[in-house]
């Protein structure tokens, strides 16, 4: 391309966490991470130890908290936690396991297959929709106050894939067909009038 680039993303899913093999839905509950995911981290810092930061986001939660301060360690750059990077809110579904859910809530789970866009949780669950006008209105004023700056998001998995479906055009129904890892990185080139993803759960 040869506009010239506004902002690079290096955009970062948290490490593993404490019960990752139970597979929890854990949303805005605060969990730590597990040696691998501080491992995990620790590689990630050294990743992107020789690129040249402007900023470092994170999450509040603790699990993305920990990954942004492996990174600083490396970049003497303003860092900020954000609430409103958090996951998507589950409601009642908080620190379930799948097959918790599976059991006790089937019915509610086929309504979300059926909606996924807009379904919200029993208990004041955040629906997809809404999940992403939330992280996509934060995201933008990060570029916005950012603008020639290289930064380093750390986030979740479905923070991540809104972050891409928006970046690549695609709908929320398909932000499930991007997997995002445990401690995976992506980033993106933004520029005045397009976007190149360079690196998609690498």
């Amino acid at each position: 391309m040869d506009q010239e680039r506004k902002n690079r993303i290096y955009l970062i899913r948290h490490g593993q966490v404490k019960g990752y093999e139970n597979i929890p839905v854990y949303g805005h509950s605060d969990v730590e991470l597990t040696d691998t995911g501080m491992l995990q981290m620790e590689q990630m810092a050294e990743r992107l130890r020789l690129t040249d930061l402007g900023a470092i986001y994170s999450s509040d939660l603790i699990r993305c908290v920990a990954g942004a301060r492996h990174i600083g360690r490396y970049h003497n750059v303003p860092s900020y936690t954000l609430p409103e990077l958090r996951e998507s809110y589950f409601g009642d579904w908080e620190g379930l396991t799948m097959q918790q859910i599976r059991s006790g809530y089937a019915e509610e789970l086929q309504k979300r297959m059926s909606d996924l866009v807009y379904y919200q949780a029993p208990g004041g669950g955040e629906s997809l929709a809404d999940f992403s006008v939330r992280i996509t209105d934060c995201f933008k004023t990060i570029l916005k106050e950012n603008e020639g700056r290289d930064i380093a998001i750390v986030a979740h998995g479905g923070v991540n894939r809104v972050i891409l479906c928006d970046a690549m055009g695609l709908s929320l129904d398909r932000m499930f067909h991007i997997h995002q890892d445990y401690g995976c990185l992506n980033i993106i080139d933004f520029y005045a009038d397009s976007n190149l993803i360079r690196l998609v759960n690498g």
